[in-house]
């Protein structure tokens, strides 16, 4: 099945549309005949990983749902400078409406699946697997963790409300990280996963003991989590977390943790480079001199 978008995110690109447009695209209004339409290509002007081609398409579709986005590419192939991701085609006045937003958007998700297909191509040879956090742009988290996926990385948890988290202040509000998972297993359901931070070795045996089933750890040396995966044996999945950087992934990989979480995926990478150029197509069927005003703009 296709990715659709929900319905929060459709009223975010309804409200950025707004946002943008306010009454009118008085340039657009001003210079480009109403009945004029177009066909925009949507290129990368580096190489990069392509995440966000429903982002883009929704925007376009909230202009104007005649308007045909057809996609050259797919979400997670690797393009070069001029490789066309996308083609659009109608009114030229409703693609130059959309095509900032839809590039913000692509732009945004492109960069975000080009960092995490650096880091995952830095441990390709180990088990390990790159994780996302909870670092994201308020309301845009599910697009972002889309391109963490389109880029070969895999999802953490959505929210608070899938899965048992305990951190550093949960402890620290508690005696203990075992404590907090006794806690945490008497309150939920046996099949809901419980995540607990460790920030020393000592605290691994308790925490099993206690119900984690998935260990973050913390801020370690390669020494110590190798040390803590030693001890954890296969029963619980180890998380290694805290200042990863492409120079050290390879020494956390190599410790034999399952996954290891980078929140700079998500709160620091860096807008892939696309642009968005057009061509003109005279619509046979209005006159040239045509000049009525086009009645779907976002509503």
């Amino acid at each position: 099945m296709a990715f659709e978008l929900n319905d929060i995110e459709m009223e975010l690109i309804r409200l950025a549309l707004k946002e943008d447009l306010g009454s009118g695209d008085i340039t657009s209004e001003a210079t480009i005949p109403a009945h004029l339409d177009g066909v925009g290509f949507i290129r990368a002007k580096e190489p990069l990983i392509l995440a966000g081609l429903p982002y883009a398409k929704a925007v376009f579709e909230a202009i104007d749902p005649g308007i045909e986005f057809a996609e050259s590419s797919t979400d997670g192939d690797r393009l070069n400078a001029g490789d066309v991701a996308a083609r659009v085609s109608g009114n030229l006045r409703f693609l130059l409406a959309g095509e900032r937003l839809a590039l913000n958007l692509l732009q945004r998700l492109s960069g975000i699946a080009t960092l995490t297909a650096r880091f995952a191509q830095q441990i390709s040879d180990s088990s390990a697997r790159i994780t996302d956090t909870r670092k994201t742009t308020p309301l845009w988290r599910r697009a972002e963790k889309f391109a963490v996926k389109a880029g070969g990385g895999v999802n953490h948890r959505m929210g608070l409300h899938d899965a048992i988290l305990i951190k550093d202040n949960h402890i620290d509000a508690n005696e203990s990280a075992a404590l907090a998972v006794m806690k945490a297993r008497q309150g939920c359901h046996s099949d809901v996963p419980i995540i607990v931070e460790i920030r020393k070795p000592e605290e691994v045996e308790p925490v099993l003991a206690a119900g984690a089933t998935r260990l973050l750890l913390d801020n370690m040396s390669p020494e110590q989590l190798a040390q803590c995966v030693k001890i954890v044996s296969h029963r619980a999945i180890t998380e290694a977390s805290g200042s990863v950087t492409l120079e050290k992934i390879r020494k956390i990989a190599a410790t034999g943790v399952d996954y290891i979480s980078i929140g700079a995926l998500t709160h620091s990478a860096a807008a892939a480079d696309l642009n968005f150029k057009i061509k003109i197509v005279h619509n046979p069927k209005l006159p040239l001199e045509t000049e009525e005003t086009p009645s779907r703009i976002v509503r």
